[in-house]
């Protein structure tokens, strides 16, 4: 079997000198190979800047990515035909329930195929795809898939 591992660079300036309130939580986060950077900060609830991204909405958004590529291969190995999925995915971190923590993230993707298929079949698939999700596998946190799915007709 094979070990995949994954790099991530993060990377900060400032000064934390005067305190809490007063320090930059802008950083940057580079994931090699690709190319591509992200300018991220804290949540605004802990100073952060609420124009960029903040690690929970990270966390949430690869919840929702890793269960749509796995529906994706689920469903493409059982020769359903997708043509689009869309997931407005939300995420939960009471600050009341400690250690504060992201304690469920709902994922509601709207599932369109084309084809004749049963409903029943894609909700079958989209519990495969959670079960297979290497990401929702990997964290403590409840994750509750509500699909919406739509057939459309040859």
């Amino acid at each position: 079997m094979a070990t995949h591992r994954y790099a991530a660079v993060t990377h900060w300036e400032g000064s934390t000198g005067l305190g809490y309130e007063d320090y930059g939580r802008g950083h940057g986060v580079t994931v090699p190979p690709a190319e591509a950077s992200l300018t991220m900060s804290a949540d605004p609830a802990f100073r952060g800047d609420p124009t960029r991204v903040n690690p929970e909405q990270l966390l949430l958004a690869a919840a929702s990515s890793c269960q749509l590529l796995a529906f994706l291969a689920v469903a493409a190995r059982a020769r359903v035909e997708v043509v689009a999925y869309v997931d407005e995915a939300s995420a939960e971190m009471p600050e009341d329930d400690l250690p504060v923590r992201l304690t469920r993230i709902d994922l509601r993707p709207h599932i369109t195929v084309r084809g004749d298929v049963a409903p029943d079949r894609i909700g079958h698939l989209v519990e495969v795809a959670h079960r297979e999700c290497f990401i929702a596998n990997s964290l403590r946190t409840e994750i509750v898939v509500i699909p919406t799915i739509v057939v459309r007709e040859l």
